[in-house]
């Protein structure tokens, strides 16, 4: 067979491709040399996936003018060519493989019986019972019986989520469109078709979420005796599918030999028969070592096993050789294989290296280094070796160890090496589409396995390659199985070679599927795992793909992202977030709410309301503090100051909330409940003087009252500096008098507009440079000026009359707004 009959540009490549193939270079693009890397956009549930060969895949929530249509149906004449596009490539066998079914009218009638009254069935028997021609035979039966016809699918290497989207592509016209699993369980209950599925791999629950997904089907699988059984629920009808009887046995080999049976032969097969159990597969295979006896010529070395030069086995002009014995009939691969062409043998021996997967035909003249190796195919199914398995072919049940066992594996380490290179170039050919080179991946895959299965095998940056280019291909196919796999084995191989691009690229891949598949958890770890090998590397155009990817699956999942510079639970710091909340303010922080001591939380407190505008006057140190703090727009600011103000406004608030205005005789005693009269020195109670023995500092003047000493307007004169007289003992720990005194005098009205306040011409015009706020004072928050005093009490002039607050520069203490001066404590002495 010439090896361009059946091949295209669009499947397979150029036409006069060569039978050779180059090996690509290490680090390879995934586009042919030369050529464009093919990027291609697909919807997948609400995401709009990109994918990029390059760099990696791009995912981002679906805009609404890019979500698909609603999927429509396909017809019976586009069904009947996706049927023939999902089939087998044909071959050609001889006329006996070709034949009717023989024994097997009754089960076909029961299972289209079954069918058409809305059962599911499972059909169960070993392998080479004839299962696949029995659904074939099924399967044109029933071709009129739903309305959405009839569907065959694999589910060789299939999982029940595989099923089902393939049975969504197999009846829908949805192209680049995977909906998620929500949409997909909708679209699969409209469907009304008969399934017929193959190499059933799974059971149990498994197969109830199938049969579940479907309720309009009517399922046919079929599976051999070790597939898990279904569930009680589940409501299979079972048919068990045994051997054929004696003589159909006879009637089968007669019609793979071409002629009838000797007496010799017929006594062979009838003890071949009870060996076999009556498997149809056995007495093809025994039909290959019938032809195979025949000998043309004599030069023959007339012992069995030799190559047969009479192709045809119609035996012309030949001789024969002995009937092989039941033992060699029970394992007839190796003696199969020996009557057959070396390109025949060879495409074993790829197959045994490729664990039982067989390439296309189209790939064999490459790989065998023959350009006829095509035709070998047929005749490896004409002899009962190899099996349909989906859309492509495998070695048929017990071969691959017969094989093995005759010597077939030597050198499987090189042949999958050289099939993965092939695999790399043809895969990478921008002729080829996603779809074609879909259709290889069982091949595919298993070179990845063979030269990532262990450091042993060798060659792993040769998987790395060949995992890199089939990977884009899959994912764009939608046979998204294959294209987790591939990732999966890409990662490990480009762990054992050391590359870590390859192995960021692979894991960004994996953490992109589990995000499509809605696995949040598994993207999340993929993602930083890929993210952390790039930022090794220094790959900014990687992590930046990663980042936009795991921020999708912290919006996707609702988890909070702190800003730049915070530490995660995990304590990596998250690159380019929001600094903005961490702004400082523009007037800066004021460097008291900073430095200022706690205050004393069992004095009294008042909660006053700050006076609109009282900062605008002069030597406002403490408003212009409050209006720095709300100049900055934060929230963690705003949170901040509003603590501060409210220390501030505890500090400055009366002790006792009121203050007496006169003396009334009592000669200036004060009690425990009174704080110093309004006019009196503001330096607060005598055990507040040095040497009193409190740990109270004094204070220093007010600003604007020219200094200690000095004179307000409105007090008649009275000194600022005078401390308040007490004629009775002093409480030690307190510092008030605890002696009786008469009732105090009556308080004074409150706090006045700071816009009545006398000022002083003498006031200083600079700006104190540090405000002790916080701190608390034994004034009220104004000076009273309804009752003015007319001569102070006492007037102490040989001590000094302030001292420095800790944490000042020297400059005396601004007073606030409205002109009370602050207490300064020290070690949290109560005020």
């Amino acid at each position: 067979m010439d090896p361009n009959t059946n091949r295209g540009p669009e499947e397979y490549g150029e036409q006069d491709a060569p039978a050779t193939t180059p090996t690509p270079a290490a680090g390879g693009s995934a586009a042919a040399p030369g050529g464009l890397a093919r990027t291609v956009q697909l919807v997948s549930g609400p995401y709009l996936l990109t994918v990029n060969p390059v760099d990696g895949s791009e995912i981002e929530p679906c805009p609404p003018g890019e979500q698909p249509a609603v999927p429509g149906k396909h017809g019976p004449e586009e069904r009947a060519e996706l049927a023939r596009a999902a089939a087998p490539p044909a071959v050609p066998v001889s006329a006996g493989r070709q034949g009717a079914l023989l024994e097997r009218a009754e089960e076909t009638d029961r299972l289209v019986r079954l069918l058409s009254r809305g059962r599911s069935v499972r059909l169960t028997g070993p392998s080479g019972a004839g299962r696949t021609r029995l659904l074939d035979a099924v399967a044109t039966a029933c071709e009129d019986l739903a309305p959405d016809g009839v569907v065959r699918l694999s589910g060789y290497r299939r999982t029940p989520t595989d099923v089902m989207y393939e049975l969504f592509a197999a009846v829908h016209r949805a192209p680049l469109h995977r909906p998620d699993r929500g949409e997909l369980l909708r679209l699969l209950g409209e469907v009304g078709a008969i399934v017929v599925l193959d190499d059933l791999e799974f059971g149990g629950a498994a197969l109830d979420e199938l049969l579940g997904a479907t309720p309009e089907c009517a399922f046919l699988f079929t599976a051999t005796p070790d597939v898990a059984a279904p569930s009680p629920g589940s409501h299979l009808e079972e048919v068990a599918l045994g051997g054929i009887g004696r003589e159909a046995s006879r009637e089968l080999l007669e019609g793979v030999v071409g002629r009838p049976l000797t007496d010799d032969e017929a006594a062979w097969a009838a003890d071949l028969w009870f060996e076999s159990e009556g498997l149809p597969l056995r007495f093809v295979q025994a039909g290959a070592l019938l032809r195979q006896r025949l000998r043309t010529g004599q030069d023959s070395l007339g012992t069995y096993g030799e190559r047969s030069d009479d192709p045809a086995g119609d035996g012309h002009g030949g001789t024969t050789g002995p009937l092989p014995t039941v033992a060699e009939a029970a394992s007839p691969a190796p003696l199969i294989a020996a009557g057959l062409s070396e390109a025949a043998r060879e495409t074993l021996r790829f197959a045994v290296a490729l664990g039982g997967e067989l390439p296309h035909q189209a790939h064999l003249p490459a790989l065998a280094q023959d350009t006829h190796a095509d035709a070998a195919l047929g005749a490896l199914l004409d002899c009962g070796l190899i099996t349909p398995a989906g859309g492509h072919y495998r070695l048929a049940a017990t071969v691959e160890d017969q094989l093995t066992a005759a010597g077939y594996d030597d050198g499987a380490g090189e042949r999958a090496l050289t099939a993965a290179q092939h695999y790399a170039w043809w895969a990478g050919h921008p002729s080829v589409t996603p779809e074609r080179a879909a259709a290889e991946a069982d091949a595919i895959l298993a070179a990845m396995n063979v030269l990532t299965g262990s450091r042993e095998s060798g060659h792993p940056s040769a998987a790395v390659l060949l995992a890199r280019t089939a990977a884009p291909a899959f994912a764009a196919a939608l046979h998204w199985n294959a294209w987790e796999r591939s990732l999966r084995h890409g990662a490990e191989a480009a762990r054992i070679a050391g590359e870590v691009a390859e192995e960021a690229y692979f894991h960004h891949e994996l953490g992109v599927l589990a995000l499509c598949t809605g696995n949040l958890d598994r993207a999340r770890a993929e993602l930083e795992a890929s993210i952390g090998l790039r930022g090794v590397l220094s790959d900014r155009r990687g992590a930046v793909a990663g980042r936009r990817a795991l921020a999708l699956v912290a919006d996707r999942s609702g988890t909070f992202t702190p800003p730049a510079g915070t530490a995660t639970p995990a304590g990596e710091e998250i690159p380019d977030a929001r600094t903005e909340e961490s702004a400082s303010p523009p007037g800066g922080v004021p460097a008291a709410l900073a430095s200022a001591p706690a205050v004393d939380a069992t004095a009294p407190t008042v909660v006053t309301r700050a006076v609109p505008g009282s900062g605008t006057g002069k030597g406002g140190g403490r408003t212009g503090g409050r209006k720095a703090l709300l100049l900055g727009a934060r929230r963690n600011l705003v949170a901040a100051g509003a603590g501060a103000l409210l220390v501030a406004v505890l500090g400055t608030v009366v002790t006792l909330g009121a203050v007496s205005g006169s003396d009334n005789g009592t000669g200036g005693k004060v009690k425990t409940e009174q704080s110093a009269q309004p006019g009196q020195d503001g330096d607060g109670m005598p055990a507040d003087q040095p040497g009193t023995g409190s740990s109270r500092t004094g204070q220093g003047s007010r600003p604007g009252t020219g200094g200690p000493g000095s004179t307000v307007p409105g007090t008649g004169g009275q000194p600022t500096g005078s401390p308040a007289p007490s004629t009775g003992a002093t409480d030690p720990t307190t510092g008030r008098p605890t002696d009786g005194s008469t009732d105090p005098t009556t308080p004074t009205t409150g706090p006045t507009s700071p816009t009545t306040r006398p000022t002083d011409t003498d006031e200083p015009t600079g700006k104190p440079t540090d405000e002790p706020t916080g701190k608390p004072t034994d004034k009220p928050t104004d000076k009273p000026t309804d009752k003015p005093t007319d001569k102070p009490t006492d007037k102490p002039t040989d001590k000094p009359t302030s001292q420095e607050p800790t944490g000042t520069t020297g400059n005396p203490a601004p007073s606030s707004a409205n002109g009370s001066s602050s207490a300064t404590t020290t070690g949290g002495t109560d005020v």
